[in-house]
C-alpha cells in the first residue's frame, strides 16, 4: 500500500517536505486556517503545528475553537508585562529548538509581524525553506525573507449556506454577492506587474528565448516572494499565462519517454 507522503512524492517526482508550522495567535486570523492548511499541505508535510499566544485572552477566542479540530498544539504564553510581547520569544525559542533537532527540511511561520524577520533569516541561512503567511499590511522585510510568502486574505474561503432550504440558500447567495461587492469595491486587485513580469521572464529563458513554466515561476518566486497569481484573478500561473494572450507566447511540449506535457512560454514580439 502506498502512503500519502510516497503518493505525494510520486506526483510531485519531488520528497515532500517535512514542515513545522508555527503560528502567532497575536497576529494571525482563524478564519483562514482551513485555507492556510491546505495551502501547506502544496508545499510539504506538516509534521508539527503549534500556535502561540495567551489563549486566556477574549482576542483568542476564536482560535481556541479550531485547534482541537485541526490538531494544532496551543503554547499558553501569558502577557506579563503590558505592552511587551513574549509570544514572540516564546515562538523564537521553539523554531531555535526545533531547528537544532534536525528532523525538518523548512519552516512555516504565520504571522504578519515583522519582528520574525530575523528568525526567518537565520532559518534560511541553516539552509532551510521558509514558507511565510500574513495579511497584506505584513512589512516587506519579513516578507522578502521569506522563500515564499502568501498573503491569507487569499486564503478565505466563501463560507456556504448550511441550510438545505432553497430560500435560504438564494437568501445567503444574495447576502454573499452584496458582501463581495462591497469588499470588492473597497480593495481593487492590484494592477498587474506586467514589467516585473516580462524581466522575470528574460531571465528565465534558454538559448531559443523558450523558458518552461516551472523555470519562470520559480525564478518569479526568488525575485518576489510574494508573487501569487491569485492575487490577479488567476488560480494557478498556468491560467495567468494563458490568459495573458497579448504578452506571452505558450506551446505544450511532451516529455520525453512519458505522456506528461509541460507548458513553455516566451515573451510576444
Amino acid at each position: 500500500m502506498v502512503s500519502s507522503r510516497q503518493l505525494a512524492k510520486i506526483e510531485s517526482e519531488e520528497p515532500s517536505l517535512r514542515l513545522a508550522v508555527l503560528i502567532d495567535a497575536d497576529n494571525a486570523q482563524a478564519a483562514v486556517i482551513e485555507g492556510l492548511l491546505a495551502e501547506i499541505a502544496r508545499f510539504g508535510e506538516a509534521t508539527v503545528k503549534r500556535i502561540y499566544g495567551d489563549f486566556t485572552a477574549t482576542s483568542s477566542a476564536s482560535w481556541k475553537k479550531v485547534l482541537q479540530k485541526y490538531a494544532i498544539k496551543p503554547v499558553q504564553q501569558f502577557a506579563y508585562t503590558t505592552g511587551k510581547n513574549a509570544t514572540d520569544s516564546a515562538l523564537i525559542i521553539d523554531a531555535m529548538d526545533l531547528l537544532y533537532t534536525r528532523k525538518f527540511d523548512g519552516f512555516c511561520l504565520i504571522t504578519s509581524d515583522s519582528d520574525f524577520t530575523g528568525l526567518a533569516m537565520r532559518l534560511r541561512e541553516e539552509g532551510l525553506t521558509v514558507y511565510g503567511f500574513g495579511e497584506k499590511k505584513t512589512p516587506d522585510a519579513f516578507r522578502n525573507a521569506c522563500h515564499k510568502f502568501v498573503f491569507t486574505e487569499i486564503l478565505r474561503s466563501t463560507p456556504a449556506a448550511e441550510s438545505a432550504d432553497p430560500a435560504t440558500k438564494e437568501k445567503t447567495k444574495k447576502k454573499t454577492t452584496k458582501t463581495n461587492a462591497t469588499t470588492k469595491s473597497v480593495e481593487q486587485k492590484p494592477k498587474f506587474p506586467e514589467a516585473f513580469v516580462l524581466t522575470a521572464l528574460e531571465q528565465s529563458v534558454d538559448d531559443n528565448g523558450w523558458a518552461s513554466l516551472g523555470v519562470f515561476g520559480s525564478y518569479l518566486t526568488k525575485l518576489q516572494p510574494d508573487f501569487d497569481s491569485r492575487l490577479y484573478g488567476y488560480k494557478k500561473l498556468s491560467d495567468l499565462v494563458k490568459a495573458k494572450k497579448d504578452i506571452f507566447e505558450v506551446e505544450e511540449r511532451q516529455t520525453s519517454g512519458s505522456n506528461r506535457k509541460v507548458l513553455y512560454l516566451r515573451a510576444k514580439n
